[in-house]
């Protein structure tokens, strides 16, 4: 389990990341500091975002 919620941590970190990076660059947010805490949010929103699914994966299967 641990090795499959590594794998999908990494896309959906990524996606998540990189979609608070798009809405902080929407809202106006241009500089280097509110783009790296926009990118760190949505990485560590990523854990419970990746254990859920990861959990469902294996309720599934």
């Amino acid at each position: 389990m641990l090795r499959l919620g590594f794998i999908l941590h990494l896309f959906i970190g990524s996606t998540l990341a990189g979609s608070a990076v798009i809405a902080a660059l929407v809202i106006g947010q241009d500089t280097l500091i509110p783009i790296l805490i926009a990118a760190a949010l949505g990485f560590v929103a990523a854990f419970p975002v990746t254990y859920v699914v990861t959990k469902m994966l294996y309720e599934d299967g």
